[in-house]
């Protein structure tokens, strides 16, 4: 049985404004139905896989909880990290983890938020690696490169592969330039560094004991204080806070001699750029791809995406352009600068926007919602609760509240009075009065809430009771 370890954290600046620090490219539908995260935890179950391993931000719980519920994928557990300290600490804490009721056992690392369309061809060659795993080898797996690629590290072999038997590793490459890529895609021995790792617990434990001993210490006091919390397991932050931020490859695997390479040629994405979501989109003879609610006129190798149901995108006469359309920010760049958009996002936190880390639906472990009209003293939201689940029990010190159902049925509490309201009915939440509203039904209800007040500020909420735990 082997282990997936789904890596969940980042920040997405790359796919701004679809991915923000808030609600990141992973947890996105980008190609297809599923998000990309549903997509990678799909990719690594079956007979040979045991329940998964996520390492996440407490951010991202109950997004990963639910995104994991609605494909049928039970965790076998979710580590939250108290901050982001880069993929070493995360993947050591999630060797403890397996090691703690299997040394020996098979742990395959992975991003949640790369492509890879032939899950097939991917398990395949995660079988292949499986032998020199078992044997003390880390495996990493390296993707055949389509096109000379600055974007991305490179893997140096000692000879040039044959088919998907593994090879053993010469060096890591640093992002080359450009006629250094180009040299390096065509002498045959040189594949993209996907990030993919394949190992037995102990034998990464004894990497990072002999490689990066510094990390030892924290990362195991932060794992054994760690505590229970609604089925998460949050590792302590004061010695997590003591860890170094440091990436795998330079931590432990540049320093590695027991390396081997599975070379793997069936397709792969980390969609690091629009530049990257346009080749994966499938452009047609022109080389424009659009979204539904994008139209392209006379256009070439141009991205066209709306993703707002009422909002109509139309580019005319555009060549080499990409074009996203949210419901509070549009992109617009030159295809060649894809790379350049977290640029963007540093512009905007200089000027203090919330668009450069705010998604517009604010998720919630009960549902969402998202601000539709703001004004000096009012906010119009629509609000989106799952079924059976309910809202904190609350008051607040500036604002009242006007409930409108339009879609199934609340249960709402106000004070000491608990009623129902249907669709096309409504309720008065008065300032101060002590409330909560549920979806005691079996579809999602849906309502539209009127704030009036003096502050409107999500922190003004007094909470009593909740079955989520939080302050």
């Amino acid at each position: 049985m082997i282990t997936p370890i789904l890596l969940c954290g980042g920040s997405g600046t790359r796919l701004w404004p679809l991915s923000r620090k808030s609600y990141p490219k992973q947890f996105a539908a980008i190609l297809g139905e599923e998000t990309l995260f549903q997509a990678s935890a799909r990719r690594l179950a079956g007979p040979e896989y045991a329940a998964p391993v996520v390492v996440t931000a407490s951010d991202f719980r109950f997004i990963v909880t639910e995104q994991l519920h609605d494909i049928g994928i039970d965790p076998g557990a979710i580590l939250i990290e108290p901050e982001g300290r880069n993929t070493a600490p995360a993947i050591l804490a999630a060797a403890l983890q397996v090691a703690s009721s299997d040394p020996d056992g098979l742990m395959l690392v992975a991003p949640s938020d790369h492509v890879v369309p032939d899950a097939d061809a991917f398990r395949a060659a995660v079988d292949t690696g499986a032998e020199p795993a078992q044997n003390g080898q880390l495996v990493t797996f390296g993707i055949a490169p389509t096109h000379p690629e600055t974007g991305y590290g490179y893997l140096e072999l000692a000879d040039i592969p044959q088919g998907c038997a593994p090879v053993p590793l010469t060096r890591f490459v640093e992002k080359p330039d450009m006629e250094r890529a180009t040299a390096m895609v065509a002498d045959g021995r040189h594949l993209w560094n996907g990030g993919i790792f394949l190992f037995r617990a102990c034998d990464i434990i004894a990497a990072f004991e002999a490689h990066a001993p510094a990390l030892m210490a924290p990362v195991r006091a932060a794992f054994e204080m760690a505590e229970p919390d609604l089925g998460f397991l949050r590792l302590a932050p004061e010695p997590w806070a003591k860890t170094e931020e440091i990436s795998i490859d330079y931590a432990v695997m540049e320093r590695a001699s027991n390396l081997s390479v599975v070379p793997f040629d069936a397709g792969w994405s980390d969609l690091g750029g629009w530049d990257a979501v346009w080749r994966e989109t499938g452009p047609d003879a022109n080389g424009v791809a659009t979204s539904t609610g994008a139209t392209a006129i006379d256009c070439h190798d141009t991205l066209l995406r709306s993703e707002v149901e009422t909002l109509e995108l139309v580019g005319i006469g555009l060549d080499n352009i990409v074009a996203v359309a949210m419901p509070d920010a549009v992109l617009v760049a030159d295809k060649s600068r894809a790379q350049d958009v977290k640029n963007a996002v540093v512009a905007l936190k200089e000027k203090q926007a919330l668009q450069a880390t705010t998604f517009p639906k604010d998720h919630r472990p009960w549902g969402w919602f998202e601000s539709l009209v703001i004004g000096q003293r009012f906010q119009v939201k629509r609000i989106h609760v799952h079924p059976g689940a309910a809202l904190s029990l609350q008051s607040h010190h500036h604002r009242s509240e006007h409930w409108i159902v339009v879609e199934g049925t609340a249960q709402v509490t106000i004070d000491e009075e608990v009623k129902l309201v249907s669709e096309n009915e409504s309720v008065y939440i008065p300032l101060g009065a002590k409330h909560r509203m549920e979806n005691p039904g079996k579809v999602p209800m849906v309502l539209i809430e009127v704030q009036t007040g003096s502050y409107l500020g999500e922190d003004d909420i007094i909470r009593y009771e909740d079955v989520y735990a939080r302050g």
